[in-house]
């Protein structure tokens, strides 16, 4: 009888310490590497990095909002490998968006970088390749909250590249970036400054 007994507890133990040991399913393992715009050797769990939240940038006014939000693509590179922008007015309300990623995960753009001008005019990111094509250019984007109106500050500066994912500003709205000295000389870099609202007042209004 007490070797039923002790049979029965040894039998008991045996599934506690298994149940322990397997994860749920969906579960997320404790060191799973969810950020950090990382390629992975394998494939991540298909549900992990659940809580991974967008990253916030408030205008200095409070009055827009910008988010970057991981697109999570691929399971063989972190969620933040390619990323999505939108725009929200501080009331909630969405005032624009634009995809970055890419189909497979591999050929899309993540931001690297991110910055308010001080007058909150103009939100400034720039972005490096998903897929590690050309690891020189960080394409540079420029939100004008008047227009609503996501523009290419390359366009800005005569077509040319920027080198560098690092900018500044330079009073209330000019933009100083990096740029090659002379085409295909990327590791000889000049400043390059850009007055946000006169390029602005150039575009036309995008369609309502």
């Amino acid at each position: 009888m007490n070797f039923h007994i002790r049979l029965r507890s040894l039998i008991a133990a045996s599934i506690a310490i298994t149940a322990a040991a397997t994860p749920l399913a969906g579960t997320v393992l404790a060191d799973e590497p969810c950020s950090g715009h990382q390629l992975l050797p394998a494939p991540r769990p298909e549900m992990s990095c659940q809580t991974l939240s967008p990253e916030l940038f408030v205008s200095p006014d409070k009055a827009t909002h910008a988010l970057v939000y991981p697109a999570d693509i691929s399971l063989y590179a972190t969620p933040d490998m390619e990323s999505r922008v939108v725009f929200r007015s501080g009331d909630g309300t969405t005032l624009t968006s634009q995809d970055y990623s890419s189909p497979r995960g591999a050929n899309g753009y993540y931001v690297f970088h991110g910055q308010w001008s001080p007058d909150s005019q103009y939100f400034v990111f720039s972005m490096s390749s998903s897929g590690g094509h050309s690891p020189w250019s960080f394409p540079i984007k420029v939100y004008g909250v008047k227009k609503r109106l996501i523009a290419n500050f390359s366009d800005m500066i005569g077509g040319n590249p920027t080198v560098s994912g690092q900018f500044q500003f330079s009073g209330p709205h000019t933009l100083v970036a990096s740029t090659w000295k002379k085409p295909g000389a990327t590791d000889d870099a000049i400043p390059v400054s850009v007055d946000l609202d006169a390029a602005f007042g150039k575009l036309p209004s995008p369609a309502q």
